[in-house]
């Protein structure tokens, strides 16, 4: 049905509220980049207005450290941009301390515990290869 896929790979070893919360930052990081993901806000039965969802699924998968650091090589080999988050923004409280902390780091050194991209289905799953479905 879509031509596109909307992924994020988490690392394996992150606690649950890490992965929720790194899920939750990238997903933003999307939607900012692709505002033509988000489709039309939701009305209840009482008429009651909820925001706008993506109009598409968001497959998350898990990796290693080691396959994490390829899938974020190989996003920029292609130049896909994605939306990224480094262990080290887990000390900071602030989105002008996460970049100020993020700028440290390039992808040789950057430990990524997450990364989100959206693009053609096909080149998604070459990117992505190696992650697995998240339990």
């Amino acid at each position: 049905m879509f031509e596109t896929k909307f992924a994020i790979v988490l690392r394996d070893d992150l606690a649950t509220w890490q992965k929720l919360n790194v899920t939750a930052f990238l997903t933003s990081g999307i939607t900012a980049q692709k505002p033509g993901i988000i489709g039309e806000a939701y009305r209840d039965a009482d008429g009651n207005v909820y925001n706008p969802l993506s109009i598409q699924p968001i497959i998350v998968l898990s990796s290693d450290q080691e396959t994490l650091g390829k899938i974020h090589r190989r996003t920029l080999e292609r130049e896909i941009t994605s939306s990224l988050y480094i262990e080290e923004m887990f000390s900071t409280g602030h989105d002008a301390a996460n970049r100020a902390v993020f700028a440290q780091f390039g992808p040789a050194d950057a430990k990524v515990v997450g990364i989100a991209i959206h693009a053609d289905k096909k080149l998604i799953d070459k990117i992505t290869k190696g992650a697995r479905m998240h339990p």
